[in-house]
């Protein structure tokens, strides 16, 4: 009954957001619950915007987190296409961008993140594309198809999971793709150079150019279209579409305008959580990409923009809010599709916070395991075509015991044996 008289609002219309509407009515809350989304599409998973569905292997239903009938099941008000334009922490309310003002007990911010722009000359040219949305997707999915019918050019600036993977959807449709990348391999900041080359490979074998070492500095058009994008270094490339794949900014600054902790850039910025998901104010949390939240087992604040962090935020935020004991320690997760390679990565290793690369099976077949080691402890795994193994990495990781790394080298040593 105490319940029942209570309002849960939920600012963010992606995955995090709805796990965590979901979970408050699995755990039995029985106030109210409001959905704000500033899109018009029910909430939806991102990675088929860069994977299955932009490859035009999954239908556009399957993104869904639930069906569309779910939220009036379990009585989850929606209100969609809604901008959250402000927060009054003192009078606990919301207010949303055509004026209505609601209530809240509890508030969940899980506003995720945007893509950087590129801020050069040319942007503002029909064919110069972000994917972030479902919208984008939907766009990008009909120019792929356009390009790969007309012989068409792709230009991507930047070289990280979403470049990799809109590169490899954009070369099933038969599209020319050119790839702009400052750093010398692909997923340098993220893997580091000992794996990026790996990725070189296996998309220059799919007929994926790369021009290593070089930013954008213009993209050039006539009447409105892209005609070439050019580099730094001089270089002109043709192009009749260009995708600005070059990471995204956490969405903070509701947060930052009621007064909310930020995390510095150093950790991803951000809100600041801690290991509840709780921000600088009790009756506020956040979770998703938009949180950087201290992580109890690393012993460090992060903020991690992976499906998985979303998936299992969203619920952990809805635990804290219901007043569980609520530590959120999960193992950064993610996967990538590209071709015929499939991976899973599990860990925290940045650059600068490793010593040692291991790799376990046969780096040229790419199927193998790479493993990141500081002071003989696991840091990180990578699983590339092979499967069944995120268990037993995660556990390594987690128990911070010193392995042998010849040992952890050779594939007849079972992982699991590895484990103290």
């Amino acid at each position: 009954m105490v319940d029942a008289h209570r309002t849960f609002v939920i600012v963010g219309g992606g995955l995090a957001g709805a796990k965590a509407a979901e979970t408050l009515r699995a755990e039995g809350f029985t106030g109210r619950v409001i959905l704000i989304g500033d899109e018009r599409d029910h909430p939806y998973e991102r990675p088929p915007l860069s994977k299955g569905y932009l490859s035009g292997k999954e239908e556009r239903d399957s993104v869904f987190v639930h069906e569309p009938a779910w939220y009036a099941q379990a009585d989850v008000e929606l209100h969609l296409g809604q901008t959250v334009v402000a927060v009054d922490r003192d009078a606990k309310s919301v207010r949303l961008g055509d004026g209505t003002v609601l209530h809240y007990d509890k508030l969940l911010l899980a506003t995720g993140a945007e893509p950087r722009r590129l801020d050069i000359p040319g942007t503002d040219l029909v064919g110069v594309h972000h994917l972030r949305r479902l919208a984008h997707a939907d766009r990008l999915r009909q120019v792929l198809t356009a390009l790969g019918r007309d012989n068409g050019h792709l230009v991507i600036a930047g070289a990280g999971w979403i470049g990799l993977e809109v590169a490899s959807a954009a070369r099933g449709y038969g599209a020319e793709v050119t790839v702009v990348e400052p750093e010398p391999t692909p997923l340098h900041q993220v893997i580091g150079p000992e794996l990026g080359q790996v990725f070189t490979e296996l998309h220059r074998e799919h007929g994926v150019r790369f021009h290593f070492g070089a930013r954008l500095t213009e993209i050039t058009g006539q009447d409105g279209m892209v005609l070439a994008a050019r580099t730094d270094d001089g270089e002109e490339h043709p192009a009749h579409d260009v995708l600005a794949a070059i990471g995204a900014a956490p969405r903070a600054a509701l947060a930052e305008a009621a007064g909310l902790a930020l995390a510095d850039r150093a950790h991803g910025g951000g809100i600041a959580v801690d290991a509840a998901l709780r921000t600088s104010d009790p009756d506020i949390y956040a979770a998703g990409d938009v949180a950087a939240a201290h992580h109890p087992l690393l012993g460090s604040r992060l903020r991690v923009e992976h499906w998985a962090n979303a998936l299992n935020g969203g619920p952990a935020a809805a635990r804290a809010m219901l007043g569980k004991d609520v530590s959120y320690d999960r193992i950064p997760y993610f996967f990538s599709d590209q071709y015929d390679l499939g991976l899973e990565y599990s860990g925290w290793a940045p650059p600068g916070s490793y010593e040692q690369v291991v790799l376990r099976g046969d780096v040229g077949k790419r199927e193998f395991i790479a493993f990141w080691l500081k002071d003989r402890r696991v840091l990180a795994g990578m699983n590339v075509n092979v499967w069944d193994v995120t268990d037993p990495i995660q556990q390594l990781i987690r128990s911070g015991d010193p392995v042998d790394p010849d040992a952890l080298a050779d594939p007849s040593v079972p992982l699991t044996s590895l484990n103290s």
